[in-house]
C-alpha cells in the first residue's frame, strides 16, 4: 500500500524549486510582444518553454503545439484511453498592492506568495508531480495520461480551441484549477462589450466629466479607478473624503491646473464571485451619482449606479437560478470614459446558469442599457458544461480524495470556466480545500504549501485510479 502523502512530502525540495522557476515568468498575455511562434507574448512564450523542458527532462514524450499550448504524456497505449489533466500557464494582471513583488516567489508563514500559485501554476506543478509518483513508484498502468498545458485561459480559452483543432483531445480527465472535492457543473457566460449609441457631443455644464478608467480584464472584480473631472469640482474633492470613510474604501483627490483626478481602491476577487471584492469603479461611479456632468458623463455615471453591486442581475433585469449552478451573477469588469469617439466602453462578464436562456439575457441588457443611451457592440458566449455525478471519473476521482484526505468527497459547482469543459467527460478537481481562502486574481495571492503537498498526493492517487 502506498502512502500518496508521503511521497509527495519526499519530493518537496524538488517540487517547490521546479515551482520557483515557473512563478518567477510573468506569464500575462502580452500581444505587443506576440510572434507566430509565440502567439500570446514573450513570457507566456517562456512558460510554455519551461514546462516542456521541465517534463521533457522527467522522460515524458513532449509537443510544442504552435506555442498555443504544449502536452507532455506518459505511456504509449490506444489513444482512446488517454486521461486528459489540463491545467494553464497564463496568469491575469498583478494588479493591486503586494506585500512581495508578485514574479519573486516566497513563502511566509507556511504560505507561497506569488502571481499564479493557487491559479494556476501551484496546481499543475502539483498533478505534475503527482504522475512523477506513479511514474517513480513504478505502478503498472493501462492508459495513457497526459498533461496539456494552455497559455490562454484567463483570455478566452483560444489555446485550448486551437489545440482541439489540431491535437486529439481526452475524453475523459480533469483541471486542477478550482476546488476540491470536485466541481461537475459550471456555468456558461454571456460577455457583452456596451458602448454608447451615439457620439460624444461638446456641450457644456457645471462639471465635466473627462475620463474615466477602472480594470483590466473582465474575470477580475476592478480594484482601483480613476476619474478626471473639469469645471466646479471643490465641493466633490472636499466631498471625497468623507464618501471614502462612510464606504470604508481607500481614495484621494488631487486637484491640478483646474482639473480633479479621483482615485478610489476596492478590492479585487474572481470575476465569477463579485460579491467578494469591492469594485473600485461603480463605488466611485456612486460617488459621482448627484454630480452635475454633461448628458455623457452622466450617462455613464449613470449606468455604472445601475450596475454597482448588482451582483444577481435584478437591476439588469436577467436574475435567474438553477438548481445545478445556482443563481447568474454580473461583474463590471473593465469601464472606460473618454470624450473621443471610441474611448467609451463597458466589459461585463455574466455567469450563467446551466439552463440559461441567452436569448433571454440578451434582450433584458440591451432593453435595459438602451435607457441610457447605449447598445451591445459585441458579445462571447460561453456554454455551460455539466458532467452526470454517476460517471466513472466522478467516482475515482471521489475514491482518490476521500482516500487521501479522510473527508467526504462531496460535488461542487461553479461560475468560473475551466479547461474541463473542454473534454466531454472532465471535472475540475482542486487545488483549493474546503475552508480554505481562494485568492486567484486577488493580490497576495498564495498557496498553502502543506496544502500543494496534499494536493499533489491526491493528485497521485488520482491519475492511478483513472488509468490503472
Amino acid at each position: 500500500m502506498i502512502d500518496w502523502q508521503k511521497e509527495a512530502e519526499a519530493r518537496r525540495e524538488d517540487l517547490l524549486r521546479d515551482l520557483d522557476g515557473l512563478l518567477r515568468i510573468a506569464s500575462v498575455k502580452d500581444p505587443e510582444t506576440a510572434t507566430s511562434k509565440r502567439p500570446m507574448g514573450r513570457e507566456i512564450g517562456e512558460a510554455l518553454d519551461y514546462m516542456l523542458k521541465l517534463t521533457k527532462e522527467m522522460g515524458l514524450t513532449v509537443k510544442n503545439v504552435d506555442g498555443y499550448a504544449g502536452h507532455a504524456q506518459y505511456g504509449d497505449f490506444d489513444p482512446d484511453t488517454t486521461v486528459g489533466i489540463l491545467g494553464h500557464l497564463d496568469v491575469v494582471p498583478a494588479a493591486g498592492t503586494w506585500t512581495t513583488p508578485p514574479f519573486e516567489p516566497q513563502i511566509r508563514d507556511g504560505k507561497l506568495y506569488a502571481r499564479g500559485a493557487i491559479d494556476d501554476k501551484g496546481p499543475t506543478l502539483a498533478a505534475l508531480y503527482g504522475l512523477k509518483i506513479v511514474m517513480e513508484s513504478g505502478l503498472p498502468l493501462q492508459k495513457n495520461v497526459r498533461l496539456i498545458f494552455g497559455t490562454d485561459e484567463e483570455s478566452g480559452m483560444s489555446c485550448m480551441n486551437y489545440y482541439r483543432e489540431h491535437e486529439r483531445m481526452p475524453e475523459i480527465g480533469f483541471a486542477p484549477d478550482a476546488d476540491f472535492p470536485m466541481i461537475y457543473a459550471e456555468k456558461g457566460q454571456f460577455n457583452p462589450i456596451l458602448v454608447p449609441k451615439y457620439a460624444p457631443e461638446m456641450t457644456k455644464s457645471l462639471v465635466r466629466l473627462e475620463s474615466f478608467e477602472s480594470g483590466l480584464r473582465i474575470n477580475m472584480v476592478p480594484d482601483r479607478a480613476h476619474a478626471v473631472l473639469s469645471g466646479d469640482v471643490r465641493p466633490l474633492i472636499e466631498a471625497f473624503e468623507d464618501f471614502c470613510r462612510e464606504h470604508r474604501v481607500k481614495g484621494e483627490a488631487e486637484l491640478s491646473a483646474g482639473q480633479a483626478m479621483f482615485t478610489l481602491i476596492g478590492a479585487s476577487a474572481h470575476g465569477s464571485e463579485p460579491a467578494e471584492g469591492i469594485n473600485a469603479g461603480t463605488t466611485l461611479a456612486l460617488f459621482l451619482k448627484d454630480a452635475s456632468l454633461q448628458p455623457e458623463g452622466k450617462a455613464f455615471i449613470g449606468l455604472l449606479n445601475l450596475l454597482h453591486e448588482d451582483f444577481h442581475g435584478e437591476a439588469l433585469g436577467v436574475a435567474c437560478s438553477d438548481e445545478f449552478t445556482g443563481p447568474l451573477t454580473v461583474n463590471p469588469g473593465v469601464l472606460r470614459f473618454g470624450t473621443e469617439e471610441g474611448d467609451t466602453q463597458f466589459g461585463l462578464t455574466l455567469r450563467v446558469p446551466v439552463g440559461a436562456d441567452y436569448g433571454w439575457i440578451r434582450a433584458q441588457v440591451e432593453e435595459q442599457v438602451d435607457a441610457f443611451g447605449y447598445r451591445i457592440d459585441a458579445v462571447r458566449e460561453v456554454g455551460s458544461h455539466h458532467v452526470h455525478p454517476d460517471e466513472a471519473v466522478i467516482h475515482a476521482l471521489q475514491t482518490a480524495y476521500a482516500e487521501v484526505t479522510g473527508d467526504e468527497p462531496t460535488l461542487l459547482t461553479t461560475g468560473g470556466a475551466t479547461y474541463a469543459r473542454f473534454m466531454p467527460k472532465g471535472v475540475a478537481f482542486g487545488a483549493c480545500f474546503p475552508g480554505k481562502p481562494m485568492t486567484a486574481h486577488q493580490a497576495d495571492e498564495f498557496i498553502e504549501v502543506d496544502d500543494l503537498l496534499k494536493a499533489t498526493a491526491v493528485y497521485a492517487r488520482a491519475i492511478y485510479e483513472l488509468a490503472k
